[in-house]
């Protein structure tokens, strides 16, 4: 087993969001290139007190890429705390995020770039709820596993880009371990408090990134809390190591590819989420769900 360390730590600011007054955004990837965040293109930290009224939002279409939305905060009626939701975007979708009432609501929203192989794949729909995830829960830790593995447990979650996310909730000196692909990028996100992740401490606001490993094989990333209630999310994805164009709403290989997902949307072609078959929609994982309670 191979010892993980962190390489460096980033921090950037909180700015106001697109949904206007209320909405505070923080882009945790800003000033990372993609060849150290890939597959990840994107991470925004969304914190959503809106007073309502006038409707934001809206419909708005997205293709070559999957997004992972992770509810912190939800209001338990379309966004319910604790759940996640992996959309595939594929060869194009349409999606309406409309807000006209007052809400408060914290969510991770990331975008997984798709394999070049699978760019077009079919739109595809996986919603999973807090008591489907793979969970261990002790007097000093909490481990949710939305997607992979951790310490024993797998998500069942279906993927294209093979990719880990796993939510952490520690105690003061609380010690955990995970277990990542050697040649995976990623960050350890921290919501809450502080906590030393390998070498390095990493405080509320702050990322800290997966130092590249050459070797071939699993390597261990070893977690300690520094305080109580500290509060961390770990995503790691295999790299696809090719370079993409992001445009917009699109991720692509070329910029001809983008301007040809831009006519097929024009077009028409794009189906609306809504509008999935069933056969492209997992919204229940109850029958897998599996629970440690120690």
């Amino acid at each position: 087993m191979i010892r993980r360390n962190i390489s460096k730590i980033t921090q950037n600011h909180w700015h106001n969001g697109f949904l206007g007054t209320g909405h505070r955004a923080m882009a945790v990837l800003d000033g990372v290139s993609y060849k150290d965040s890939d597959p990840f293109i994107l991470f925004m930290d969304d914190s959503l007190n809106l007073p309502g009224g006038e409707p934001v939002g809206g419909a708005h279409p997205h293709a070559g890429f999957e997004t992972l939305s992770l509810v912190l905060e939800g209001n338990e009626r379309d966004w319910k705390t604790g759940s996640f939701e992996l959309m595939t975007a594929g060869k194009g979708i349409i999606h309406t995020e409309e807000i006209t009432s007052e809400q408060k609501l914290r969510m991770l929203q990331v975008w997984l770039v798709l394999p070049p192989e699978k760019r077009y794949t079919q739109p595809f729909l996986q919603k999973i709820l807090l008591e489907e995830v793979p969970k261990i829960k002790t007097d000093t830790y909490e481990i949710r596993v939305y997607s992979g593995s951790s310490n024993g447990l797998t998500s069942p979650l279906k993927n294209h880009t093979p990719f880990t996310l796993v939510d952490f909730r520690l105690e003061e000196k609380a010690v955990v371990t995970q277990e990542i692909p050697s040649h995976y990028n990623g960050l350890v996100y921290v919501l809450e408090g502080s906590v030393k992740a390998g070498d390095k401490i990493i405080k509320a606001e702050q990322a800290g990134w997966l130092e590249k490993i050459t070797e071939n094989g699993e390597s261990e990333l070893q977690f300690e809390a520094l305080e109580n209630d500290t509060h961390f999310v770990l995503y790691a994805g295999q790299p696809h190591n090719v370079p993409v164009v992001h445009h917009g709403p699109f991720v692509a290989d070329t910029m001809e590819d983008i301007a040809e997902m831009y006519r097929d949307f024009r077009q028409g072609k794009f189906p609306h989420l809504n509008d999935l078959p069933s056969e492209q929609k997992i919204t229940s994982f109850s029958e897998t769900r599996k629970s440690i309670i120690n």
